[in-house]
């Protein structure tokens, strides 16, 4: 039975990952991709790995597909065009929804099987898979998981040094000289003389008086 369960929670994973990267439809492709992380999700949890089950739920799911959702946005969509096919996307949506509940019950019900070999065996009292993943990532996998911060870390200012960077086709306001500006940068105040317009010599006439 765990071997079953094991298989067909990888299927759902290959067949909804494979519809995230072939779909045109960006609302398909968001639901898809919360069935896909979803379903990882539960794979752990058949491996009583918990926490990072409960970690990819609330930081993928919840986190990164508000963001990618909001990319979405922000995108030059027709929203007219997807309000009126709305419930085309309900068949989709109910699939999701339903995996996703009976990936649930199936993982819970059969939490106290144990898969044969080495992905799944039984813990004693008191096991905490948070510790033994600390354990792991400060001891056999401190180097690479110090690389992969530092790899995180130089995408990090490779992003902000991109988006601060100054182009000629836009204007740019330094914020910084914004903070030290004074009145006297501000406003001048020149004193000049007045200044009269001379009138012009107009020649006389015999119906005109001269001016």
């Amino acid at each position: 039975m765990t071997i079953a369960l094991f298989s067909f929670l990888a299927l759902v994973l290959l067949a909804s990952a494979l519809g995230v990267v072939s779909t045109k439809n960006p609302v398909q492709a968001a639901l898809l991709l919360i069935l896909s992380f979803f379903t990882a999700a539960m794979l752990w949890m058949l491996m009583k790995a918990e926490f990072l089950a409960v970690s990819l739920v609330l930081i993928y799911v919840g986190a990164v597909m508000v963001l990618f959702l909001f990319v979405v946005m922000m995108l030059d969509i027709n929203f007219e065009e997807l309000r009126k096919g709305f419930w085309k996307f309900a068949p989709i949506a109910g699939v999701v929804a339903g995996t996703m509940l009976v990936e649930m019950v199936l993982v819970i019900t059969h939490g106290a099987s144990q898969l044969e070999g080495a992905m799944l065996v039984e813990r004693p009292l008191g096991y905490s898979n948070v510790h033994e993943l600390g354990r792991l990532i400060y001891t056999q996998y401190f180097l690479p998981f110090q690389l992969a911060s530092v790899i995180l870390l130089v995408g990090m200012i490779a992003a902000i040094a991109l988006t601060l960077r100054k182009r000629k086709s836009s204007k740019y306001i330094n914020p910084a000289e914004q903070v030290r500006v004074k009145a006297s940068d501000r406003l001048r105040i020149v004193k000049m003389a007045a200044t009269v317009k001379e009138l012009a010599d107009v020649p006389a006439s015999d119906d005109k008086p001269a001016a």
